[in-house]
């Protein structure tokens, strides 16, 4: 299976829905997902205080490419805040985070197989 064909609709018609795992104030905009693969396109959304650390450090098997829309959140093992503007492109196995966001962070985020 594939993700699904769209032409141009309104992102906001897709609501946010919690993130699995334990984190409060962490939700996602799934736009477009593989249910059988996991590859998927989302916005990511941090409300302000949010801290990831239940999550733990994340490894995926997809690759992963993140861009930060407005605000800001902090890598904690890496000691790092990365801003609105910012990039990511993380390939299979590449730890990440886990983060914190004291003002709130909105991401873009595309997965896909190798």
């Amino acid at each position: 299976m594939t993700k699904p064909e769209f032409e141009f609709f309104p992102a906001t018609d897709v609501a946010f829905t919690p993130c699995e795992g334990n984190v409060d104030g962490l939700t996602e905009r799934i736009l477009a997902a593989d249910g059988d693969s996991g590859v998927a396109t989302r916005i990511l959304h941090f409300d302000p205080g949010t801290d990831t650390t239940p999550n733990g450090v994340q490894v995926h098997d997809f690759w992963e490419e993140v861009y930060i829309l407005d605000g800001s959140f902090t890598d904690i093992r890496l000691g790092r805040t990365f801003t609105a503007g910012d990039y990511a492109c993380r390939p299979p196995g590449m730890e990440h985070g886990p983060w914190t966001s004291a003002e709130g962070c909105t991401t873009f985020e595309v997965r896909y197989r190798p």
